[in-house]
């Protein structure tokens, strides 16, 4: 008789989809609220964005039990910086943070796909992009998560960096006001819903600037 083994895994991917737009003075974090396990919706109001500092949020896909260990060890480690500095940690600091913290896991990964998003230490905005073991990047726009293969050519599109070889090397800001930046994150969850089951129900949008954060929500379709 042949032994059978069960084909059981630790890690499930929730769906889901995040981007993130740096412009010259603000940041916009966003992703929608639907959460799936295989064929089912298991909630269609679960947020997969968290503020991490005043100027600093993550958003996340992938496995939202991890996602959410995550954000506790890097909510806990932010309160302990701030016992020990006075002060709150900036946004290119949260970033080395997140990739110490996912690189340290790397042999048994977080199964999380972050974008972080807020204002650098010149008030600029600056997105940087993970991949599961803390490689990251700072870039102007990047998306993850189940739609982020629909996504990422559209903002390549309309956003094209200039290249990391050309020098002097440029901002990796994208040339956007605001409410532009706002307009094509909605264009681009809703050109996504069409196709990714997984993504859908509601968009929430985190905008960070000088004034502070605010947060607005738009309606997708809920099939």
């Amino acid at each position: 008789m042949t032994k059978e083994h069960a084909n059981w895994s630790p890690y499930d991917n929730n769906g889901g989809t995040c981007v993130a737009i740096a412009g010259a003075d603000y940041c916009v974090v966003a992703a929608d609220t639907r959460m799936s396990s295989g064929y089912n919706i298991l909630t269609r109001d679960y947020s997969k964005i968290t503020q991490l500092a005043d100027k600093c949020a993550m958003a996340s896909s992938g496995f939202q039990a991890d996602v959410r260990a995550l954000q506790k060890h890097l909510e806990a480690r932010h309160l302990i910086y701030q016992h020990q500095h006075n002060k709150q940690m900036s946004t290119p600091a949260m970033a080395q943070l997140l990739s110490n913290t996912l690189y340290y896991k790397r042999f048994f990964p977080y199964y999380a796909f972050n974008v972080l998003g807020g204002l650098d230490g010149e008030g600029k905005g600056c997105v940087f992009t993970y991949d599961a073991v803390g490689s990251y990047e700072r870039v102007g726009y990047s998306s993850q998560g189940s739609g982020s293969t629909l996504i990422m050519p559209f903002l390549d599109n309309q956003l094209k960096s200039p290249s990391p070889l050309l020098l002097p090397a440029k901002d990796a800001v994208t040339p956007l006001s605001e409410s532009e930046a706002l307009d094509l994150v909605k264009t681009c969850f809703a050109s996504a819903t069409e196709r990714d089951i997984y993504t859908g129900d509601k968009l929430e949008i985190v905008v960070l600037n000088a004034k502070g954060t605010r947060r607005e929500y738009m309606e997708l379709r809920k099939d």
